[in-house]
């Protein structure tokens, strides 16, 4: 058990490293190709893996969406009612949330607004996932994963205090590799009409 908990200390370390070095770099670009390099090296190689032991190599690491400029963006943050909500799970349990903020930002010229929420289970933080209308065909059915604070995946802010959201850095949750984690879904309101084709997917 001690073992286990220390090993996964380690993986939370490195991919809180990963994001401060990824928050550093002035090219977004180079920052994503650094991310998905260091990803797919921790899939591989850890023992706190998403993936399964005996599925671990070149075939079953992530493969990503070409980075798309369009699909970084900032985003206006404003208070939310401060419901307590029930975000849907992988599993048979709910994890109990806040609704803290609302996310206000543009995609491509489209408006989009999400609902940010703080987490009241697990490790506390900020946690920010959708769905969109690439779900289920070309991206996993269940939705991606945006920013959770918990994890350190977490783009910062503008020097206006704007939150960073680059959509290029969306991944699937850790469910999505083995059922035996337990993973927050994204809820409805989070249910986007459009296609973001940008950061994790499935592979073809």
């Amino acid at each position: 058990m001690i073992a286990d908990r220390l090993e996964l200390a380690d993986w939370r370390r490195r991919v809180s490293e990963l994001y401060a070095l990824i928050r550093a770099e002035p090219d977004p670009v180079a920052a994503w190709t650094h991310w998905w390099q260091v990803r797919e090296h921790l899939f591989r190689t850890h023992s706190q893996s998403p993936l399964p032991e005996q599925e671990r190599g070149a075939a079953t690491t992530p493969v990503y969406y070409d980075y798309d400029p369009s699909l970084r963006t900032v985003a206006d943050v404003e208070a939310a009612d401060g419901a307590t909500f029930e975000l849907p799970g992988s599993t048979s349990g709910h994890v109990t949330a806040e609704r803290a903020g609302t996310a206000h930002l543009s995609l491509g010229g489209t408006a989009v607004s999400l609902s940010m929420f703080w987490l009241l289970d697990y490790a506390g933080g900020f946690f920010l996932s959708f769905r969109d209308a690439t779900s289920g065909s070309e991206t996993y059915g269940a939705g991606r994963y945006l920013l959770d604070t918990a994890k350190s995946a977490d783009l910062g802010a503008d020097r206006d205090g704007r939150l960073i959201l680059d959509f290029n850095f969306s991944y699937q949750p850790s469910c999505s590799y083995d059922p035996r984690w337990s993973c927050p879904l994204p809820p409805r309101e989070n249910w986007l009409a459009i296609p973001i084709r940008g950061g994790e997917r499935l592979r073809s």
